[in-house]
């Protein structure tokens, strides 16, 4: 009869564990940053967009991990990844500079990005195609939770109790520090079903994948950099009116975000993407003319919803790819998902700083190139059918 311990000691288990913590702590730095950068730091759209440029280097040097995959394995590195960000957390409060918050930023980055690459691949390898949409949807609904807790209890120390920023970070950056040692003494080593490429890969009959990829990366800065930047700079949200907006997000998204998963699995990756990029643009252009901070908190949590479609462009891929690719082709996604993310907000802090409309305007750009790309995916993507027009040769 197999024991507890046994029947915890799964690779699933370990994927939502892993899940719960990363967001516990990346949250916190998140969700304080527009406020700390400008009370602490005095940042503009201009420190912020070169802060929010470094932050995505690591991602788009993501392509890396696959040397390192060569001396350490993909569960392992995983652990240590999510260690250095709970460390890149922990020291953030105590560099209130604009030096010190872009050194800080690098290194919460640098353990935030190899994370998501290996876990990404994990949980390619790990789970069972026709089971992935629904993981995927669960993990999510895990990640809200603890972005909930994070910000439930960021707003009851900031707001009730007047805990500084160097103090919160610290907090929960020990926290998800101490959460990661734990995981790494009590999971065993899981073996690989499939053994993965280890030198980089681009292949021709993944393009579609690839740029979809881009074009979401591209527009994930709007949101991440730039929608949050106006809440504050533009209307005067407190961090307690931000820590708000993001509970709300999470509740949906801790609500259905499972649901929303298997939903993909019924109706297929094409209209699920379709229905999120014709929504995203009508919510970026209503960005760009919002004057009541009412309606611009209402447009930023319908945004922050259809994140959870995106789910969709990590299915088709999983379909249409060669299991000894998933690894590699991980690390090339996050790199070419942050091509965009590296160049994007520095450029465009720039434009923000002329008239942080247009900003939003191009962010609406970005959403119909994805809608156009949309349309080549097939009904049933698989190996040999990855396009459309491969379904009815």
């Amino acid at each position: 009869m197999m024991s507890i311990k046994e029947h915890f000691n799964k690779p699933e288990n370990l994927l939502l564990a892993m899940a719960f913590i990363m967001p516990l702590i990346f949250s916190v730095w998140m969700v304080l940053l527009n406020n700390f950068v400008i009370e602490k730091a005095s940042f503009t759209g201009k420190e912020i967009g070169i802060l929010q440029s470094l932050r995505e280097i690591p991602g788009f040097l993501a392509f890396t991990v696959i040397y390192v995959l060569l001396f350490i394995k993909e569960q392992k590195l995983a652990i240590i990844s999510l260690a250095v960000t709970a460390i890149g957390v922990i020291m953030t409060g105590f560099f209130p500079s604009v030096l010190g918050l872009y050194l800080t930023t690098v290194i919460m980055s640098i353990g935030f990005h190899y994370f998501e690459t290996v876990n990404q691949s994990l949980t390619m390898q790990w789970i069972d195609k026709d089971k992935t949409a629904h993981f995927l949807g669960r993990l999510l609904s895990v990640k809200s939770a603890a972005s909930l807790l994070a910000f439930s209890s960021i707003w009851l120390m900031m707001e009730k109790f007047s805990w500084s920023y160097q103090s919160t970070y610290a907090l929960f950056g020990a926290l998800g520090l101490v959460l990661t040692i734990c995981l790494a003494l009590s999971f065993k080593e899981f073996p690989v079903k499939v053994e993965q490429e280890k030198s980089l890969i681009l292949r021709k009959r993944y393009w579609l994948f690839y740029a979809l990829t881009f074009f979401s990366g591209a527009r994930r800065q709007i949101f991440t950099v730039f929608a949050g930047f106006l809440m504050v700079e533009k209307f005067g949200y407190s961090v307690a009116d931000i820590s708000a907006l993001f509970l709300i997000n999470y509740v949906f998204n801790w609500l259905f975000a499972a649901k929303i998963g298997k939903l993909i699995g019924i109706i297929g990756e094409r209209r699920v993407l379709k229905f999120e990029y014709i929504g995203l643009i009508t919510i970026f252009i209503a960005y760009g003319f919002v004057e009541n901070s009412t309606i611009a908190a209402s447009l930023y949590v319908i945004d922050h919803l259809f994140f959870a479609l995106a789910i969709a462009i990590k299915t088709y891929f999983q379909k249409i790819a060669k299991p000894e690719d998933l690894a590699s082709s991980a690390g090339v996604s996050f790199s070419i998902n942050h091509i965009a993310a590296v160049v994007i907000p520095a450029l465009l802090g720039l434009v923000w700083i002329y008239n942080p409309s247009w900003v939003f305007y191009i962010g609406a750009g970005f959403a119909c190139c994805s809608l156009i790309l949309s349309h080549f995916i097939p009904c049933q993507p698989r190996e040999g059918v990855e396009f459309r027009y491969q379904e009815t040769s």
